[in-house]
């Protein structure tokens, strides 16, 4: 797994975990990561917005079009069915890899 397969499947990721919560827009989803991380996850729209296209190509992700808490007029995302059964098994990968990468670090 390349460095950028790696960020892009932990970014979408990322993204369907934040969007099981409620749907959301774009920035909404941005905003959700880095306040979740304490500040450390900040996605820039060029890697944020084609993630999002990504994920309702494949159907995990579908949108819709609402009104942000502004009046501001935006496509709200939330996980499809088949994105939840993807953030589940993905989860427990995720967690299986990142304990190996930890036991290897505490060498």
């Amino acid at each position: 797994m390349s460095g950028s397969d790696l960020f892009t499947g932990t970014l979408d990721l990322l993204i369907l975990r934040t969007l099981r919560v409620e749907p959301l827009h774009g920035y909404g989803v941005g905003k959700a990561l880095r306040e979740q991380s304490g500040g450390v996850l900040s996605i820039e729209e060029g890697a944020l917005y084609p993630a999002l296209h990504r994920l309702e190509r494949k159907g995990l992700a579908e949108s819709a079009w609402g009104r942000t808490d502004t009046g501001r007029r935006a496509k709200f995302y939330r996980p499809t069915a088949e994105g939840l059964a993807h953030l589940e098994s993905e989860s427990e990968r995720w967690a299986e890899f990142s304990g190996a990468v930890t036991l290897v670090l505490g060498q």
